[in-house]
This record gives C-alpha cells, structure tokens and sequence, in this order.
C-alpha cells in the first residue's frame, strides 16, 4: 500500500541531503563520487528508508544507495535522513528497469526487501528476481554477482529461488522462518509490522561467481 501524497514532496525531495537529482552522470564513477573505494550495496525498492539509513549508521565502510521510484514514499527517507551526517549513504528516483544506465560494473550487493511480488503470471516479467531483471543487474555488478531478499511471500520466494538457479546462482543461505529480532538483522518498515503479526519472513541470499 502506498502513502498517500505529500504536499510539496517534489520540492522536499529534491532539496534532500542524500538525494542525487541527476545519478546518469556518476555512472561507472561511483567510488569517485563517494570519496573512497568502498563497496557500493544498493536497495532496490527502499520504501521509507529504515532499512538502508541504519545501514548506513551501522557500516561506516560501506556505501549505501537507496533505489524508490514512488516520490510519496520516497519523501519520507528523505525526511528522515536530512538531519543525520552519512557520508556514506546516497538516494535516487528511478526505475528499477534503468538500473543498467546509472551504474557500471561497480555494485557488490542488491538488497530486494519486500518487493511487489506480480501474483499474475502474466505480470512474472516485473518481478525484481526475473531473468530481465537479472540481466539488468548482471550489467552492474563489480566482481560477483550478490543479491540478498527478504519477502513474506512465499510464492514470490519460490518463483526467486528457481530464477535466482536457472540464472546461475549458488544459493548460500535461505530460510522460511528468519529471526527477525537477531541483533544483526535490520529490520524495513514492512518486516517490523509483519513481525509483530506473527507474519513468517523468508530470506535468502544468492552469489553468482564471474567468469
């Protein structure tokens, strides 16, 4: 479900600490708009932010860029990131199905938490674990592909799990029954609500090796 519109959001947006209005001119050139050689991990599908600014506050030798294509979600991680120093932490406006022309073989880990699962088989294309999509992030991964989820669907689970194989994937680790309060999990805004309904959270974790 999505929030409803922010008066102003456009405006708040753009004016954002971490937001980067024009992210097609840093591509292939990541590290050197960070400052640093740090790994780049990106999520894809952010919502309202919780997950990557903790992130963020948590790994200072990381850095982070949250993907939202929605500006009244993607209002409120700007809200709640404007005030707190992140060197380390970067947020775009974009589609998922650009990725390919802001980035060059420079990220190292996609986080996809919650994404819409497309229950319609005809809508299977505009999963984030379909081959399309796994094209796409093919062309942006640095040294290995790495994709990490997180989903209360099952079916969507399982439709990743069998993408995520036939695409070359090594799955090396996947539960339906993650730990949610584990102090090295760090909860989105749907798992914390999920969780608190008794909701079960599957996870995996899939590692494609390059050529």
């Amino acid at each position: 479900m999505r929030l409803k519109n922010v008066k102003g959001a456009n405006e708040i947006i753009v004016k954002g600490t971490y937001y980067v209005d024009d992210p097609y001119q840093y591509r292939g050139n990541w590290n050197k708009y960070f400052g640093n050689n740090n790994p780049i991990y990106v999520e894809i599908g952010m919502g309202k932010g919780d997950f990557i600014i903790e992130n963020a506050k948590r790994y200072k030798d990381i850095n982070f860029i949250g993907i939202e294509k929605y500006d009244s979600v993607i209002v409120r991680a700007i809200q709640k990131s404007n005030e707190l120093e992140l060197d380390n932490l970067k947020i775009i406006r974009v589609d998922a199905n650009k990725l390919d022309t802001i980035f060059d073989r420079e990220i190292d880990t996609i986080y996809l938490n919650f994404s819409d699962p497309w229950p319609k088989d005809r809508h299977a294309k505009r999963r984030l674990t379909s081959p399309i999509f796994l094209d796409i992030y093919s062309k942006i991964f640095k040294d290995r592909n790495r994709i990490v989820m997180k989903t209360d669907n099952i079916n969507l689970f399982n439709y990743s799990l069998d993408s995520l194989l036939e695409y070359g994937y090594d799955i090396v680790y996947k539960t339906n029954d993650l730990d949610c309060m584990n102090e090295d999990n760090i909860m989105t805004e749907y798992e914390n609500r999920f969780y608190n309904m008794g909701v079960k959270i599957n996870k995996l974790e899939g590692i494609k090796k390059k050529k």
